[in-house]
């Protein structure tokens, strides 16, 4: 039923504001606007991030139950300390998971968590080649 995520969406009061921290967290520049939406292509795979205006949000906030997606990193400490540095908040330290599995997440400037780790799995996908169905 669930083939992989489709977009990632954060919410942002100022989607501009939003969009220049995230083009500088991911050096790359947005390639979709409309207004009260803009949207980046990160990755490999093309995984989309769109930043919605925060209007749109559903009432109560704009994480039901808890979850949030875990972006793949080359280093969790190191993401970690330049988020820090970008602005962000501290939301979950590093921790090791075990088998090469770290994790940790901050809150952006704009109330979103940011999760990414250290992911085995995506980067044995990576190196094979395999693209998604």
């Amino acid at each position: 039923m669930l083939k992989g995520f489709a977009t990632s969406a954060y919410y942002a009061a100022d989607v501009e504001a939003a969009e220049a921290w995230y083009s500088e967290v991911l050096g790359i520049e947005a390639y979709f606007h409309r207004p009260g939406y803009t949207e980046f292509r990160v990755g490999p795979y093309e995984a989309e991030l769109g930043i919605i205006d925060a209007q749109y949000a559903p009432e109560g906030g704009n994480v039901a139950g808890g979850g949030y997606i875990q972006w793949a990193v080359d280093d969790v400490a190191a993401t970690l300390a330049r988020l820090l540095e970008l602005g962000a908040t501290l939301y979950q330290p590093v921790i090791e998971r075990g088998s090469g599995f770290n994790t940790a997440a901050v809150i952006d400037p704009f109330g979103n968590i940011l999760g990414f780790m250290e992911n085995p799995h995506f980067e044995e996908i990576l190196k094979s080649g395999t693209k998604a169905a």
